[in-house]
């Protein structure tokens, strides 16, 4: 009797977290007509911690912003946790954005007048959500902030703040978190808790996170960058350090102009 052998199906490969396919986005008309973005296609994949950086005008804010269901593109395909961007209606979108995405900004964005208990537990109770209470300690625990958990935005430093903002941004367990220059607005002290709390998010809890910086420290934190010029990308590093990233950097800079002869 001949023996079976049970075929084995191949397990596909999990969704990317986000993606992007032939993205544009044009400003304006005729004469005053900027392409801000020109034909991005990108996978953010699951569990990785990727930066977007690139000289002032590159794009890098406007490709975030279209991930992050904050903008339109003016052609092309967006998906979030595997669902398609176009078509949505807005009252779509905003449940996508609260139950899908966490956001933290580089204005910290807290309600002066919540506790810093309050203002992470904020999209729950949007969402009309009780949290699980093990995941906010655990979130609480690792930013630090337990014994700050009474004090207003007023009462607490800027780095203080900025994890006040990263455990609200995680409390949700969000598909991805997006960060717009997170350590803008902190000192060296403070930027280096915060971003490596963002590592951590990664590494022990499997969050997805897309960072847009242009400090080359904070850039060396994530697994993978990806450099904008021009609407497009046009370089990618992975394993990033800061003297590379620096190097990355300058090579993307524009050829300074020399002055016009006397």
């Amino acid at each position: 009797m001949a023996q079976t052998t049970a075929a084995h199906s191949p397990v596909a490969p999990a969704s990317p977290a986000a993606s992007a396919h032939d993205l544009t986005k044009v400003y304006g008309v005729d004469e005053a007509q900027v392409r801000a973005l020109d034909g991005v296609s990108v996978d953010l994949q699951r569990g990785e911690f990727t930066a977007i950086m690139g000289p002032s005008g590159s794009g890098k804010s406007t490709l975030m912003h279209c991930l992050a269901a904050l903008d339109t593109p003016s052609s092309g395909a967006v998906a979030v946790d595997g669902t398609p961007l176009q078509g949505l209606n807005d009252t779509r979108l905003t449940a996508l954005r609260r139950e899908k995405i966490g956001f933290v900004f580089q204005a910290f964005n807290l309600i002066p007048t919540l506790t810093a208990q309050e203002n992470i537990l904020l999209p729950l109770d949007l969402a009309g959500r009780k949290p699980e209470q093990t995941w906010f300690d655990t979130v609480v625990d690792a930013v630090g902030l337990r014994p700050r958990l009474g004090h207003r935005p007023s009462e607490l430093s800027g780095g203080q703040q900025q994890r006040v903002a990263c455990a609200r941004a995680l409390v949700s367990r969000p598909a991805i978190v997006f960060a717009d220059e997170p350590t803008g607005n902190l000192d060296s002290t403070s930027s280096a808790e915060v971003m490596a709390f963002l590592r951590r998010s990664v590494d022990d809890f499997g969050q997805t996170i897309v960072m847009v910086t242009h400090d080359p420290v904070a850039a060396a934190y994530t697994d993978r960058i990806l450099f904008l010029a021009d609407g497009r990308i046009v370089d990618e590093l992975r394993d990033p350090d800061r003297d590379t990233v620096l190097e990355r950097m300058r090579r993307l800079q524009p050829a300074p102009v020399p002055p016009p002869a006397g």
